[in-house]
């Protein structure tokens, strides 16, 4: 397995939990979009899973390892097999496109081969096909507070594909483009992904885009899953129940009826 919890749950330094009871498991090359409304646990699951938070309980295994029983070298080495793409890409403002792409590939370079591409690319033309597969290898050596915000999560996008990770977590990845380029965008992402046999979760507001584009859907409300479903089997009354009591807008594209409440859009 890819990803393997059990009974995993995380509650802050005050109290409040953010996660409870998690089982899940997720096969190598598997493509699954999880959604819930706001505070649901989303984001909260996918730094679980990057590792940048530990789970108070229950057992998590990545890649065949449980990141918390790895001395800190091994845990870093783990962590060079991940790829995550921001809903706000941390990008330096004053760096080039060209040096944030090929920035995907740290965790698996030297130091000295690191520090040397801050100040030569070491390879312009892998950087510019991975933009290229997002339509703008034309930003090569933009900066990156040259950039619009969709542009700028298409830059993180590219990064995670050069780096080509085993693994892929991916927030909120397409929040800042309009609904035709989120929908091109996404599936360039599991397009990639689909070829390369990396395993993709993602994280989305918009409901229809998930159903789209992701063969597998999961849903978390209040910190648990919901529902682990093939997309085709989802149904709108699970949906309702899942965004219950929030402020929601249907889709045209959306494979599910339009209802007394409505399907969400970032």
């Amino acid at each position: 397995m890819s990803i393997a919890l059990r009974g995993v749950g995380l509650a802050h330094a005050n109290g409040k939990v953010a996660l409870e009871n998690i089982d899940l498991e997720v096969s190598p090359g598997e493509r699954v979009a999880i959604i819930g409304p706001s505070g649901a646990g989303k984001t909260t699951l996918l730094r679980l899973l990057a590792t940048s938070l530990q789970p108070t309980h229950g057992e998590i295994d990545l890649l065949q390892h449980n990141p918390w029983r790895l001395a800190a070298r091994q845990r870093q080495r783990l962590r060079s097999r991940i790829g995550l793409i921001h809903q706000a890409p941390p990008l330096p403002p004053r760096q080039r496109v060209v040096t944030a792409v090929l920035a995907g590939k740290l965790g698996q370079w030297s130091l000295a081969k690191g520090l040397l591409n801050l100040l030569y690319p070491l390879d312009a033309g892998g950087a510019q096909a991975a933009l290229a597969r997002l339509d703008i290898a034309d930003k090569l050596y933009q900066r990156c507070d040259q950039l619009s915000g969709g542009q700028l999560q298409r830059v993180g996008i590219a990064r995670v594909l050069y780096q080509a990770p085993e693994l892929i977590l991916a927030d909120e990845p397409v929040s800042a483009m309009d609904p035709m380029l989120a929908g091109h965008t996404l599936a360039v992402l599991n397009r990639e992904a689909a070829a390369r046999g990396m395993t993709l979760l993602a994280s989305l507001h918009a409901v229809d885009l998930a159903l789209t584009h992701f063969p597998r859907v999961i849903g978390i409300r209040d910190g648990r899953i919901a529902f682990d479903l093939p997309t085709e089997q989802v149904q709108p009354e699970q949906l309702q129940a899942l965004y219950a009591n929030e402020q929601l807008q249907a889709t045209p594209s959306s494979p599910v009826p339009p209802q007394p409440t409505h399907i969400p859009r970032c």
